[in-house]
């Protein structure tokens, strides 16, 4: 149990920082188009279909892909993420 939660924990980190890479200058260009195809395997047939399949996808497959993806992100766009969110943490 405790590892969804870390599971779930890294995927609200890893939706924060996808969220500044699609608003970053810099970007790569194939971050959109993986953004939508997992946008669309969020929300296949399967969820619906059988619904056990589609908890297992929601809650392990779904955030393991999301990281594999963000682990592809140049470092910079990383950094600068990690930067910003220092910065937004002393002011609170």
């Amino acid at each position: 149990m405790m590892r969804l939660i870390r599971l779930w924990r890294l995927g609200g980190k890893d939706l924060r920082l996808l969220w500044f890479a699609l608003r970053h200058h810099h970007r790569p260009a194939w971050l959109w188009p993986a953004t939508v195809l997992l946008g669309l395997y969020a929300v296949e047939p399967f969820n619906v279909a059988i619904p056990f399949v589609g908890l297992i996808d929601d809650f392990v497959l779904l955030p393991l892909a999301l990281h594999a993806l963000l682990k592809l992100l140049p470092s910079d766009i990383r950094s600068s993420f990690i930067q910003k969110s220092v910065v937004l943490r002393g002011r609170s």
